[in-house]
């Protein structure tokens, strides 16, 4: 079986891969199909089954393994494939470990950095609160560490929602130590919790998917809420600390067009935004390096709708030395 990362266009593919959703459609000309996404550790891909009816296509649903047969081709730029033949997997021939797109870095190593920070806090107030969701809530740890940040477009894997909070708060630990107008405390709380709301706002894997409340409100709103209640429970927590740390929640997108109810207004807001579109833009390009590697270093990649620009890799710079 190949990964998808490894498929290209001209591929007959056949292998046993996981279903991510599967709906059924219409042609113009009144032709039922039906549109499928197969995933597996290394992406996902768009799939349709011109003959839903035919032999050779066994029912299954969303979350089935399935064993497919079909043609890899190219449609608005992205690879799509033509199932020709679908059977549903019997168990023991899969590795489910294949299928669940997984961060390369060690969870448990990332949780103990994002606690480091958490000592760091000196407010007693934002430390109580922090502990509060990342000590004390077992339930909201176990989601926070298995939890993607995105459906598709960056960290979209399980620990990807912990891993880009480790390193946005590490970015914003470097502002608060060389920008003094910087409260370290205010940021770097803003920072460990400035995503929290997607531990609601996502299903876990392998649906990945928006919840009923991540379409309704979205992660920044439930975020917001989330702080609200906690403050709540924690006696005397000043108001004033409250609303500047909600505010940077909300502000954390940067602009409305981005889906921030709020622009940025605080210093720790702005810092908090510029960290986390750092860690976006970067990560995205990571992903999509990683998924072109076996293509040569000098090869531009082709227009990029995110960036807005054609992108290649830098390539081997003792090279050019």
């Amino acid at each position: 079986m190949l990964f998808i990362q490894e498929l290209n266009e001209g591929m007959k593919i056949g292998g046993i891969y996981l279903v991510k959703s599967k709906t059924a459609a219409t042609t113009k000309n009144g032709k039922a199909y039906d549109n499928v996404i197969l995933m597996d550790r290394t992406g996902t891909v768009d799939c349709k089954i011109w003959e839903p009816d035919s032999p050779g296509i066994d029912d299954f649903d969303a979350l089935d393994y399935v064993d497919i047969v079909g043609d890899v081709s190219r449609y608005n730029g992205a690879l799509q494939v033509s199932l020709k033949r679908v059977r549903k997997a019997r168990e023991g021939e899969y590795n489910p470990a294949d299928y669940l797109p997984t961060t390369d870095k060690n969870i448990d190593e990332m949780y103990k950095v994002l606690m480091g920070f958490i000592d760091k806090v000196e407010n007693k107030y934002l430390n109580q609160l922090l502990r509060k969701f990342f000590v004390e809530d077992e339930e909201l740890i176990k989601r926070f560490k298995s939890a993607s940040a995105a459906k598709t477009i960056h960290h979209a894997f399980v620990g990807g929602l912990l891993q880009h909070t480790v390193y946005v708060t590490n970015l914003c630990y470097y502002f608060s130590r060389t920008y003094p107008i910087l409260n370290r405390d205010l940021l770097l709380t803003a920072a460990i919790c400035h995503d929290i709301g997607k531990t609601a706002e996502i299903s876990a894997f392998p649906q990945n998917d928006y919840t009923d409340d991540g379409q309704l409100l979205g992660h920044i709103m439930i975020g917001a809420e989330m702080i609200h209640d906690a403050a709540k429970e924690i006696e005397g927590f000043p108001a004033k600390l409250e609303s500047d740390l909600k505010h940077c929640i909300l502000a954390h997108h940067g602009e409305y067009e981005y889906g921030s109810p709020k622009k940025p207004a605080l210093a720790e807001a702005m810092a908090l935004n510029l960290a986390d579109n750092a860690d976006a833009r970067l990560e995205t390009l990571s992903e999509i390096f990683k998924a072109n590697a076996q293509r040569p270093m000098d090869e531009w990649l082709g227009f990029n709708r995110i960036f807005e620009s054609n992108i290649r890799r830098t390539g081997n710079i003792d090279e050019l030395k």
